[in-house]
């Protein structure tokens, strides 16, 4: 009660930063800055210091507290920021008022992982169905979530109120689907797959391309000798 009290103050009285006008990589700082302080709070740290989150994520402690002064959180508190104070803060800026419900799209090994490491991760985050053409996995339950058929797209959404999709189909196949998601109404995508998505302006859709093999090429070039 004490939380939900703390972030309903927080959005009465303070003037933070719309989410939808935050840098992209501000968000995600966030989103670490609430991990690491979730890690913090379990090992029964109370208060930690801008240089302390900082030191952890390898960057300066004036861009953690630009980064806080963002959304407008602030605190002259001398043992620190509160955790939990920050913890529920940072929840208010990037949580949604309810819960966003996910559907998978290629149930295969990396699905399988992501979804079995998710869900329970984030209360305002839930992965729910699962979507494949294989015969191997539509109508089994895998990693705790009902997989279905990809036909059967459009109407488990409109059932389960999907917001968002995540993208883990072979590279060649993943045109095959884009049309589902413009018409089912998803208004977001995490795409896996090496191939760039661009969706219609008007479609409204938000795309994330995570590309593991530009990643690791990435990494290698910078430790080639």
């Amino acid at each position: 009660m004490i939380a939900l009290a703390f972030r309903y103050i927080c959005r009465k009285e303070v003037k933070y930063m719309q989410p939808s006008k935050l840098p992209e990589r501000t968000v995600e700082r966030l989103s670490e800055y609430r991990r690491t302080l979730l890690n913090s709070l379990n090992k029964g740290v109370t208060h930690i210091y801008s240089h302390n989150l900082a030191s952890i994520h390898g960057i300066t402690a004036v861009q953690v507290r630009r980064d806080l002064m963002l959304i407008g959180f602030s605190s002259n508190n001398k043992k620190g920021y509160n955790v939990r104070e920050l913890i529920d803060f940072i929840g208010g800026i990037l949580d949604s008022d309810h819960v966003l419900n996910v559907a998978v799209i290629g149930m295969g090994n990396l699905a399988s992982a992501i979804t079995a490491y998710f869900n329970g991760k984030r209360s305002k985050l839930r992965i729910v169905a699962a979507f494949d053409v294989s015969d191997k996995k539509v109508g089994k339950v895998i990693s705790s979530i009902p997989c279905y058929h990809i036909d059967d797209f459009k109407e488990q959404v409109r059932n389960n109120n999907i917001n968002i999709v995540i993208l883990t189909l072979p590279t060649q196949e993943v045109d095959s689907v884009c049309g589902l998601v413009i018409e089912s109404g998803i208004k977001g995508v995490l795409n896996f797959t090496s191939k760039p998505l661009t969706f219609p302006e008007e479609a409204g859709i938000y795309v994330e391309d995570y590309d593991i093999i530009t990643l690791l090429e990435k990494v290698a070039y910078y430790t080639k000798g």
